[in-house]
């Protein structure tokens, strides 16, 4: 899912200082520009580990730009990978067809993910999806 964060960017000596507005508090560094998406999802890791919160949905980056909070940098779009958080898990019990569920299990084993994760991502694109299409985009 993509999300705004503001870079400070380093020099020579210091390294690019990250803020990501959506997780309040999390922040992270990279030496370089290549490292940044790996270093801002290891935050949000760390940041949301455990933690019985809701994912935050992205925030629009037009109201951000306005903020006056945020100067001397430049905003980023990055893909976090929000499957990989471990927000506190709430247990169910669904029923699904037992092939479905061998191709979920399949796939999930091939991408490295559990079932868990498997489902709550394809839950979280299908509502992205949706919410795309009832916003007219």
């Amino acid at each position: 899912m993509l999300y705004p964060v503001y870079v400070h960017q380093g020099d020579a000596e210091h390294a690019h200082g990250v803020t990501i507005p959506d997780f309040p508090g999390c922040f992270s560094a990279a030496d370089n520009w290549d490292e940044l998406p790996a270093m801002v999802q290891e935050s949000v890791e760390l940041y949301c580990e455990g933690e019985d919160m809701e994912l935050p949905k992205p925030s629009s980056l037009e109201q951000l730009i306005r903020n006056k909070e945020y100067h001397g940098g430049l905003w980023m779009m990055l893909d976090i990978n929000v499957s990989r958080l471990n927000l506190k898990p709430v247990r169910l019990n669904i029923s699904l067809p037992s092939k479905l569920v061998s191709r979920i299990d399949a796939y999930a084993s091939h991408h490295k993910m559990t079932r868990s994760d498997f489902l709550a991502l394809a839950a979280q694109e299908v509502m992205n999806q949706n919410s795309h299409k009832m916003l007219g985009h």
